[in-house]
């Protein structure tokens, strides 16, 4: 155990890396403080309750590859407070409902759009000189051929990005983005029992909504100080100037978006500072639908590609968990495509038009209410800058004694498990420092 005089380890923000963080420096008895912004603990794993109906923010599921992780999470809340599913997810184009993932489910489509993305894999699949991959562009014509790159891979990708997919890079899809085989493809066109692609197959969670996760992690965590951001590190001192107290640490743990950690540093170098306004990331807004009656369809959530319909994504709390609304109602997130902060009276009738014609619900009148929601910085923009600008602010900031996690963080793509992981590794690097 390091002596109490030692200055802290300062954990800053208490979403699920900051929260496992500061477990992991509890257990091995390093001083540390936890600084969050918000009035509690959890970042984006949290969950709202409104009469009965309970919303996450958009679908946050849990899969955990490590079987010793996997076991300890189940003990936070006990065996009985998770659900254990299989995932029933779709894609809704062309008029019709297939499975996911597209690419290796073009059974049911119309046969002329089923042929073309066929077809397209096949010639991609044994072609002499395929294509160079700069883009995300080039990745999905690479790897799917043409039919399923129109189709559905890049403009649902844009959508969901809010950035045509070759502004992007293919470095954050390796684990994200399911590559079939021809045989998985053959298999997916003719219906013949097309295995489960995916890293999200199978998830898990918790019966009364993500939120339990952070409070469970959150009560292991101990003392958290809510309410409080950093105004400045004067990282030459190594304090943290926080409401007119100038507190010194020793390592900072932060989860904290890389473009604003890299902003609060003193004078920092002229490279960072460059580095830090080339970061790119898009928002997301979306809306939390409460139903007065239960949702048509028993999918978990469905992937719509279709530029004329204003969501990309929209997901059925209530089929993750009944428990995640009033018996005989249903709850919704809609992830929207647009940018713009969305217009109420406007979007929400719109909206609700496309989800009775998308079969979702029966009438507009089954909307009991929406709440228009944000998230910032909701997709981190992986374009050609993004690698050399990460590796410049990170490699200041580890001189400076900052260690920058989770997924705003590490300017990244990744999973609720990563996160988990990811302050665990930051916990450990602080100890031995």
């Amino acid at each position: 155990m390091k002596p109490a005089t030692e200055r802290p380890v300062v954990v800053l923000g208490a979403g699920l890396a900051g929260l496992s963080a500061s477990v992991e420096l509890r257990r091995r008895g390093v001083p540390h403080r936890v600084i969050e912004r918000e009035g509690r603990a959890g970042g984006l794993a949290v969950t709202e309750e409104e009469v009965g109906y309970r919303f996450d923010k958009t679908g946050h599921l849990l899969h955990l590859r490590d079987a010793a992780l996997r076991e300890e999470v189940l003990s936070w809340l006990g065996p009985a407070a998770w659900l254990e599913i299989d995932r029933k997810s779709v894609v809704l184009s062309h008029g019709v409902t297939t499975k996911y993932p597209f690419q290796a489910n073009t059974f049911g489509l119309p046969r002329d759009v089923a042929y073309a993305c066929v077809a397209g894999f096949v010639r991609a699949h044994f072609d002499a000189a395929p294509r160079e991959v700069r883009t995300f562009e080039d990745f999905c014509l690479r790897h799917f051929g043409e039919g399923i790159s129109r189709e559905f891979m890049i403009p649902y990708n844009e959508k969901l990005w809010g950035v045509h997919p070759r502004e992007i890079t293919a470095r954050w899809c390796d684990r994200f983005v399911p590559l079939p085989s021809l045989d998985d493809v053959l298999r997916g066109a003719f219906g013949v029992d097309p295995p489960a692609l995916g890293y999200n197959a199978k998830f898990l969670y918790p019966r009364l909504g993500i939120g339990e996760l952070a409070r469970a992690l959150a009560e292991r965590a101990g003392s958290i100080e809510l309410t409080r951001a950093p105004s400045a590190i004067d990282w030459r001192t190594r304090e943290l100037v926080l409401e007119g107290e100038r507190a010194p640490y020793s390592r900072i743990v932060s989860s904290l978006p890389l473009d604003v950690i890299a902003r609060l540093l003193v004078d920092a170098p002229g490279e960072v500072v460059a580095a830090a306004g080339r970061l790119r990331a898009t928002h997301l807004h979306y809306l939390d639908v409460a139903l007065n009656t239960p949702a048509e369809v028993d999918w978990h959530w469905a992937y719509v590609p279709s530029p004329a319909v204003p969501f990309y994504r929209v997901g059925v709390y209530s089929n993750f968990s009944t428990a995640m609304a009033p018996p005989g109602k249903a709850g919704l997130y809609v992830e929207l495509s647009g940018r713009d902060a969305p217009d109420p009276a406007r979007v929400v009738p719109e909206v609700a038009d496309h989800l009775v014609q998308l079969g979702i619900i029966r009438a507009r009148e089954a909307v009991r209410f929406a709440r228009v929601r944000r998230i910032d910085r909701a997709y981190v923009v992986f374009d050609e800058a993004h690698e050399a600008s990460v590796a410049t602010i990170r490699a200041f900031l580890d001189e400076a004694g900052i260690d920058s996690i989770g997924r705003y963080g590490a300017w990244t793509y990744a999973s609720m498990e990563d996160a988990i992981v990811n302050g665990r590794a930051a916990a450990r690097r602080a100890s031995e420092s």
